[in-house]
């Protein structure tokens, strides 16, 4: 009886290792299948270390990168591939958040219960939601400059143009460890800045919702004002004015005074729902996060954070998300730049969904910014200055110290049912933001309306 038991237990010992050991399997199997069966020694996929037959095209069916019997090709064109690096990436797989590292399953065709589907000669199309002539337009419009150009549509979510610069040619790439410049890096999903005066659309809707008289307020600013330990400056002294005035005239003692009123508490809220502090997902890629906090905050501090400086920091991608929702009536609807898969086997193909929101703002409160955004354009921008397009907008120029110009913003979206697009653009250090970074924005809205218009 003795022995039975022993063996017993022994069985059953082993049958709980084996329940476990499946269940470790299986877990294993669902959330790393995708890596084992695109592991670069699988040669039923790669040849010459790269998927033998695969193709990434815009969003018209412009080929961008494609390998034939495992040998890469990229776009013929050497602007659209600095354009579109960051977006596509390199062979060496350097660019985490492009889609030859982001859609590995797509363009191997796997699926969970299926497993790989893929055959040398039949490899999957990607399409981006991404068009090429309007990449290559902001990368031009750049001019040699570091920074970032993205524009989406606010009622899809489609990304037409995300540029990142410094960049290179992908048929001549850097060596990593020299790449003292950043240029593998995706500065509009990987990158958070000192946003400047555009935080000013946060702190507005702050003030919108909490202040009642804020539109009956008259405001004073004689060039500087001292608020706590520290004196808050203006390029100018302003006078006295509205507060629709205050936003176009970008004023940082008014912006600084509203910021101290309204307290940590209701700015650190508002922050949050413009995305601070946890970032966006785009295609499965989280942005970089960016940064709001005034925990231990002096009155200086608050009033600085207000005005987007102090310890503040955006991510740009998240930022014109946020704005995409100011257009939006306070629904933002999250960006995407993978469009659809196409392969001979339907079950691999997939198309693009839409992912919306949850409300940030009250749409009263979205079309009040929206009203105050189009003003600063007709303002103080110069409606000139964007021909076409019926644009509301606001300028940052981000201090960032260490002797360095200030990093130039130009943020908004074109009031359209036609060409409903949200932007922004970062020159770093490029100093002023309706000087620099305003004429960046035309140029590319006007080639992203030329687009669409082309596309109808």
């Amino acid at each position: 009886m003795k022995k039975i038991s022993r063996r017993s237990i022994v069985a059953a010992i082993l049958s709980v290792a084996m329940v476990i050991g499946i269940a470790m399997f299986v877990y294993n199997y669902v959330n790393d299948g995708a890596a084992w069966a695109s592991f670069p020694s699988n040669q039923h996929i790669y040849t010459n270390g790269v998927i033998a037959s695969q193709r990434i095209l815009d969003r018209n069916g412009v080929v961008l990168y494609k390998t034939s019997k495992g040998k890469p090709a990229y776009n013929e064109n050497k602007t659209i591939r600095k354009a579109t690096l960051h977006a596509v990436g390199d062979t060496s797989g350097n660019i985490s958040t492009s889609a030859m590292h982001v859609f590995t399953d797509q363009l191997i065709q796997y699926d969970l219960l299926n497993g790989v589907y893929y055959h040398h000669d039949n490899g999957s199309d990607i399409y981006l939601t991404l068009d090429a002539n309007v990449c290559a337009a902001a990368l031009n419009a750049l001019d040699g400059r570091s920074g970032t150009v993205g524009v989406y549509n606010y009622k899809t979510g489609q990304i037409l143009c995300m540029v990142s610069a410094p960049t290179f040619d992908p048929k001549t790439p850097p060596n990593l460890s020299e790449d003292n410049n950043g240029a593998y890096i995706n500065r509009f999903l990987s990158s958070a800045y000192t946003p400047g005066s555009i935080f000013k659309l946060v702190t507005s809707a702050a003030a919108i919702d909490n202040m009642p008289d804020l539109f009956s307020r008259t405001f004073t600013c004689k060039g500087s004002e001292k608020i706590g330990n520290s004196t808050v400056t203006c390029l100018k002294a302003h006078g006295t004015f509205n507060f629709k005035t205050a936003l176009a005239d970008s004023c940082n003692v008014t912006y600084a005074n509203l910021a101290t009123e309204l307290g940590r508490g209701v700015l650190e809220e508002y922050a949050e729902k413009a995305g601070f502090n946890k970032g966006v997902t785009v295609s499965g890629i989280s942005t970089a996060t960016g940064n709001f906090g005034l925990s231990g905050a002096s009155k200086s501090d608050i009033a600085w954070s207000g005005v987007g400086q102090y310890t503040d920091l955006a991510n740009p991608c998240t930022y014109m998300t946020y704005v995409g929702a100011i257009a939006n009536g306070g629904i933002p609807v999250y960006p995407q730049f993978l469009s659809k898969v196409t392969s001979e086997n339907s079950a691999a193909s997939s198309s693009y969904k839409k992912n919306v929101g949850s409300r940030i703002l009250s749409k009263s409160t979205a079309d009040t910014l929206a009203d105050l955004m189009h003003n600063n354009v007709i303002q103080s921008y110069g409606k000139r200055n964007f021909p076409g397009l019926d644009l509301c907008a606001k300028t940052g120029t981000a201090e960032v110290g260490g002797g360095k110009k200030p990093n130039a913003w130009f943020t908004g979206f074109i009031r359209s049912e036609e060409y409903p697009l949200a932007f922004i653009v970062i020159v770093e250090n490029g100093g002023s933001g309706i000087e620099v970074a305003a004429p960046v924005a035309n140029t590319v809205l006007q080639a992203a309306v030329k687009a669409l218009k082309a596309s109808d």
